[in-house]
């Protein structure tokens, strides 16, 4: 099925081009158990979608992983941020976050990049960590080919995953394992009262991964729980991956209410 284009300057078309070859079925979808321990998600701090989707991203591999051992995993979060990204989108509001998450979040205020990625080393090294999400501005030169390679030999030594947000950059080298260019949506109205905020949405592509497709997906995060928008419980199973994309309008997200 072909991709549906996004709109018009969420990436440069350029920037798909030498991406691994993955098995022809081989698409992305929510839900999936095996996710990879290092991913980078390329996001405007604007309007804080970035952050609002590695949570979503985070709480759906959790979810994935603990049905399938069977239990609830109640361990911390570490949510890392430089002095720029917390400038640029402000820091986790602890009232916004979900009730499940709220009293298991770290958060590190970090100075600079170098001391962003010595804090989100240490937090994959913590196998007593259900995940880290990190957040650093730019492309600072800290945050090289060598600096992604060493966070990625951690993660997956450690068994944690981190989902790393960049705000405001431009893709560069990176050993991340899948990569994510994002943008808000529209959010669907609301059932009962037009007046109150929509469902978290989000423009997503996945631009580079080792073990899927590139593809493009609308997504929006349904009490809690990560969809293909428009998909709902009784038709999930039966919807194709790709779905029509509405057009270019920043919307509430989860971020919203996520960052203060």
């Amino acid at each position: 099925m072909p991709s549906v284009p996004l709109p018009h300057g969420i990436l440069p078309r350029a920037l798909t081009r030498d991406v691994p070859c993955a098995l022809p079925d081989a698409r992305w979808r929510p839900g999936l158990a095996a996710q990879p321990f290092h991913s980078e998600i390329f996001a405007s701090a604007n309007e804080a979608s970035g952050a609002g989707l590695a949570l979503a991203f985070a709480r759906d591999a959790l979810t994935s992983c603990a049905e399938d051992r069977g239990d609830d995993d109640a361990r911390q979060i570490l949510w890392v941020q430089d002095r720029a990204a917390i400038r640029l989108g402000g820091r986790p509001c602890l009232a916004g976050l979900p009730q499940d998450l709220a009293h298991r979040l770290i958060h590190v205020a970090a100075l600079t990049p170098e001391d962003a990625l010595f804090a989100l080393e240490e937090g994959l090294k913590c196998r007593e960590l259900a995940c880290v999400i990190g957040e650093i501005a730019g492309n600072p030169k800290a945050l090289g080919f060598t600096a992604s390679r060493r966070l990625s030999l951690m993660a997956e030594r450690h068994g944690v995953r981190l989902w790393l947000v960049r705000l405001d950059a431009a893709p560069d080298l990176s050993s991340a394992r899948m990569r994510w260019q994002v943008a808000a949506a529209r959010s669907a109205p609301p059932r009962w009262n037009p007046a109150a905020p929509g469902t978290a949405t989000w423009y997503a592509e996945l631009f580079r991964a080792r073990t899927h497709q590139p593809g493009q997906w609308s997504l929006s995060d349904d009490a809690g729980t990560l969809r293909i928008a428009g998909e709902s419980d009784h038709d999930a199973a039966a919807a194709p991956d790709h779905v029509d994309l509405a057009r270019a309008t920043v919307g509430r997200s989860l971020a919203a209410h996520v960052l203060g």
